[in-house]
């Protein structure tokens, strides 16, 4: 049996990127068909993440309706996704893979929906709800009535308390999400622990990255607004609201009690200390430092203090010429 594997075709991009739309390459493929008994599209056949299935598939049939003329009937294809296009079977994997692996501990009380997927060492609490055709990672606890919504995937090892979670979010392995906040009555004998009986509402379509952690309220709740990207090692206070679509970017810390608007950008390892409001828009440079206070919306900070990043390079040019002038002065 001759067998032909073919990978990487990424069928159905964006003009100019599909090769198999060029007429001298579409025909030299077709030449090397002939005689062959078995086609192997091996990953990637048809691109799905820069383009919606509907637009792609339009795109891609005619070419493969001119793929299978040119095989010929009565020959073997075999489909093998690749990452751009494993939604073709997605569907299908979750259908026929095994709903709970075997060493899972889930509490009769739980309500699993169809399609879910767990994975080895997951522990599920009391009154946990799960939506469907959500995929749980390899020992992801979800602590007593938490409920996560459909289509979501948490990877492992990720802790779950005092939570809803929406449709569609994204958990990167080692996220911790509802722990209790950081928050403590200070007095002569020591620190006493305030209690924290708020929750954690992350809405849809969030993606939150790989050790981040998120505090649950202390009296009210922390929200994570529709939308919202949050990448590595960011930590998020409690009772902290931050709006929808939102990018905040690695080892970011933010305080307790902020409230930070939409579409608001943070740059890396930048530093928000406690009841800050920062408003829709706002850019932060990375590593800036933000005071108890408020931000305006629309506009780009800096700097430590932050303030508007135009005063704030202002003054960097400033203090290098001062340092300049001080070095000239002690060397005469």
């Amino acid at each position: 049996m001759r067998t032909l594997v073919i990978s990487d075709l990424h069928l159905g991009t964006r003009a100019g990127h599909d090769v198999l739309q060029l007429p001298a390459a579409r025909d030299r493929l077709f030449a090397a068909l002939a005689g062959v008994d078995r086609l192997v599209l091996l990953g990637d056949a048809l691109e799905l993440l820069t383009r919606t299935p509907r637009r792609a598939a339009a795109r891609a049939e005619p070419v493969i309706r001119a793929l299978g003329r040119a095989l010929g009937p009565d020959r073997e294809v075999i489909v093998v996704p690749g990452n751009h296009d494993a939604g073709l079977v997605r569907r299908w994997a979750l259908a026929q893979g095994p709903r709970l692996a075997p060493s899972t501990a889930v509490d009769p009380s739980a309500k699993i929906g169809d399609g879910v997927r767990l994975s080895p060492g997951v522990v599920i609490g009391p009154n946990v709800e799960i939506g469907e055709r959500t995929i749980l990672g390899p020992n992801v606890v979800i602590g007593r009535g938490v409920a996560i919504g459909r289509d979501c995937e948490v990877g492992s090892n990720v802790s779950i308390t005092h939570a809803y979670i929406g449709d569609g979010v994204v958990i990167l392995p080692g996220a911790q999400i509802g722990q209790p906040g950081f928050g403590f009555a200070s007095g002569a004998s020591g620190h006493v622990k305030i209690p924290q009986i708020g929750r954690v509402l992350v809405q849809d379509r969030v993606e939150i990255g790989a050790c981040a952690t998120i505090d649950r309220g202390a009296i009210g709740d922390t929200v994570i607004g529709e939308g919202t990207k949050i990448d590595n090692l960011v930590q998020i206070g409690h009772n902290t609201h931050i709006g929808r679509h939102c990018v905040i970017v690695s080892q970011v810390g933010i305080s307790g009690s902020c409230s930070i608007g939409d579409f608001v950008v943070i740059g890396g390892q930048a530093g928000i200390a406690d009841h800050v409001t920062i408003g829709d828009g706002a850019r932060l440079a990375a590593r800036t430092g933000v005071f108890p206070g408020e931000l305006k919306g629309g506009q780009d900070y800096g700097g430590v203090p932050a303030r508007p990043v135009k005063e704030w390079l202002r003054d960097m040019v400033v203090l290098t010429k001062l340092s300049k002038a001080k070095k000239r002065d002690n060397n005469g």
